[in-house]
């Protein structure tokens, strides 16, 4: 069953004379999710408006009308007074409607001369993702700050650093702060690159063949804020790669959230009790009156999959598109719009979960056991002229005659049962047997060591900007 009603008003009227199936019309629809980029719309169409005044296409009395009457729609739109009406499939259809009734369509039917919506729509959405990641990026340099601020704090707590789960070497909780803090700061460096792509203006191309008018493309592109012009109108209407790489970067930095959230989870456990989030971050059973749930960082941890389907899913509607636009291109919007949200939001939760959480730095160094400074053992050998591949083996058989005799560690054999392992050990093999003399060893850069540690903390504040 059809509509009777033609598409006189539509932008694309003209060619038909029937209606149009409602079910199509709710199914091409987009003016329910992308609408939000009302500000990114009428913004360009007020440059280019002016870039056509430019060129003689509008004289001054019609310039100034539909700039004044893009600034009542964007009141409207503001005030949440903006009533949306049956064929306003999308943004920039409603907009331009809108515009016909304020200030006349004899007026506002000139805004899109040259223009297309192919064209527009891929300046509205660039537009509106670079104000958000903008946005985003000041979240992330604040939690990357909350992460460096606690590292410099904190840098007295030793805890088990852990591979494959298991307990490995002593480390600071600063070194594990500073080395998601590192991550996040490679997070920041590609957003920045991705924020260079997304802002590269696509206005002026026209539907694929160009603009027939001599528009000047630079002047809209300076006057929007973008760096550069789109330098092929083919690929002005049809380049989603700044969305792919968007959806990318956000999978990316919640995975790399999720990590961080799965070590947080593991060491909040009665098991380790490590650490213990702030009642804000945390929820109770409906059941069990004792639990205390770490609900954000499972909730973190679960946005990573939600992130990384949007993009799989929008690589797909992608990947087998011809030149040029074509309609399976509007999915970009739903999928990229969730993602933007999805990062802000958690990265908003990570930040309070970091700066609120408190350590049990007893817990943590009582955590550490003996056995992790083994590779110290070895080490000191190492320091004797023994070959490394040796004192490995040496130190193994150290653990092993330990274990063996019952002891609770390594720094419990003698000195006669370690010339027995092997004659070159001394009476200063005792000196081994320290956590933070083991942390501090490790001064190379990158290391364990204090002034590693804030050399690292360093570097990761001065790329923050």
């Amino acid at each position: 069953m059809s509509s009777e009603q033609p598409a006189e008003l539509k932008l694309w009227g003209g060619r038909f004379t029937g209606g149009t199936d409602p079910l199509m019309e709710l199914y091409n629809a987009s003016l329910p999710y992308d609408k939000k980029m009302y500000v990114a719309d009428l913004e360009g169409t007020r440059v280019y408006t002016s870039a056509l005044h430019k060129v003689g296409l509008l004289n001054d009395h019609e310039l100034s009308e539909i700039h004044r009457g893009l600034k009542l729609v964007e009141a409207e739109w503001a005030e949440g007074k903006f009533v949306e009406k049956p064929g306003d499939e999308d943004i920039h259809t409603a907009n331009e409607r809108r515009l016909g009734e304020l200030i006349g369509r004899d007026i506002s039917g000139k805004v899109h001369t040259g223009r297309s919506r192919n064209d527009q729509v891929a300046t509205d959405m660039r537009l509106y993702v670079r104000e958000e990641l903008a946005k985003i990026r000041a979240i992330l340099v604040g939690l990357i700050k909350v992460f460096v601020s606690r590292a410099e704090k904190e840098m007295d707590i030793l805890m088990p650093g852990y591979t494959h789960l298991q307990r490995a070497q002593p480390i600071r909780w600063s070194h594990w702060l500073s080395s998601h803090a590192t991550y996040l700061a490679n997070d920041l460096e590609r957003l920045d690159q991705v924020i260079k792509r997304v802002n590269r203006s696509p206005l002026g191309a026209g539907a694929l063949a160009g603009h027939p008018y001599g528009v000047d493309r630079e002047y809209i592109a300076d006057n929007l804020g973008f760096e550069s012009v789109i330098g092929n109108s083919l690929t002005a209407v049809a380049d989603r790669d700044f969305v792919v790489e968007t959806l990318f970067w956000g999978s990316l930095v919640l995975n790399h959230l999720s990590k961080f959230s799965e070590d947080l989870i593991i060491y909040s456990t009665a098991e380790f009790g490590f650490i213990k989030l702030a009642d804000a971050y945390s929820t109770g059973s409906s059941l069990m009156p004792q639990k205390k749930n770490p609900d954000s960082l499972e909730l973190l941890r679960g946005k990573s999959g939600r992130v990384f389907g949007q993009l799989a899913g929008f690589m797909m509607s992608l990947k087998a598109t011809p030149s040029t636009y074509n309609k399976d291109l509007q999915e970009d919007k739903e999928p990229l719009f969730d993602c933007l949200t999805t990062v802000s939001h958690s990265l908003s939760i990570a930040t309070g979960v970091i700066s609120t959480l408190s350590v049990d730095a007893a817990k943590m160094r009582a955590a550490l056991t003996m056995d992790m400074l083994a590779t110290d053992l070895a080490d000191y050998l190492v320091r004797k002229g023994v070959p490394f591949r040796e004192t490995h083996h040496i130190s193994g058989e150290a653990v092993a005659t330990s274990e063996k005799l019952g002891l609770s560690g390594i720094d419990q054999l003698t000195l006669e049962q370690y010339k027995q392992i092997d004659a070159r050990f001394d009476a200063d093999v005792v000196n081994v047997f320290n956590f933070e003399t083991s942390v501090e060893r490790r001064t190379a850069t990158g290391g364990t060591a204090k002034s590693a540690v804030l050399a690292q903390l360093k570097n990761i504040a001065s790329s923050l900007n």
